[in-house]
């Protein structure tokens, strides 16, 4: 079954968003990477490319419904490398939450239209969403208790970079 159009738009619009996080996420990678802080820098990183994994979920949907997948014009981050590490991590959470509420409103959208078919995708990532902005808030507030000390947040940024590795193996 077809998606409206006023579906097809509001999923080409989340398509754009989650290339826009993607940007964001490289550009934050950017910030950690000018400050010596490889492990949030790598993080960041895989954070980007999880964000390609995401619009490819909507996009396949759009195209599996026999709609038209377009990717809209996508904005410069708009962020400084000279961010500090709280500071790449309060701009990761608010786009976070920005995305969040674009799934919201496009469930909303889809319900008001009886678009069954949507139903478990959009609800995979609002448990998505949960989990991603649970996580940058756990970060965030592991920075926000060690504040300007350098040994925490080296210690910090090491334990980020594991994530690289665990990702790695799980092939």
């Amino acid at each position: 079954m077809k998606l409206t159009d006023a579906l097809e738009a509001k999923f080409n619009d989340q398509i754009t968003l989650e290339l826009q996080a993607a940007h964001v996420y490289r550009q934050l990678s950017i910030a950690a990477d000018s400050q010596d802080l490889p492990g949030i820098a790598s993080w960041m990183r895989a954070q980007a490319e999880e964000e390609l994994v995401h619009a490819q979920k909507f996009i396949d949907h759009v195209v599996d419904r026999d709609n038209d997948a377009v990717i809209g014009a996508l904005e410069a981050p708009g962020l400084s490398s000279d961010l500090s590490p709280q500071q790449i991590f309060k701009a990761a959470l608010d786009h976070e939450q920005k995305v969040s509420e674009s799934i919201r409103s496009l469930y909303r959208a889809a319900e008001e239209a009886g678009d069954l078919e949507s139903r478990p995708l959009l609800l995979w990532f609002i448990d998505e969403q949960v989990e991603e902005e649970a996580t940058v808030s756990e970060v965030l507030g592991k920075l926000d208790r060690v504040g300007n000390d350098g040994a925490g947040v080296l210690r910090i940024d090491a334990e980020l970079g594991a994530r690289h590795a665990d990702l790695d193996t799980e092939d």
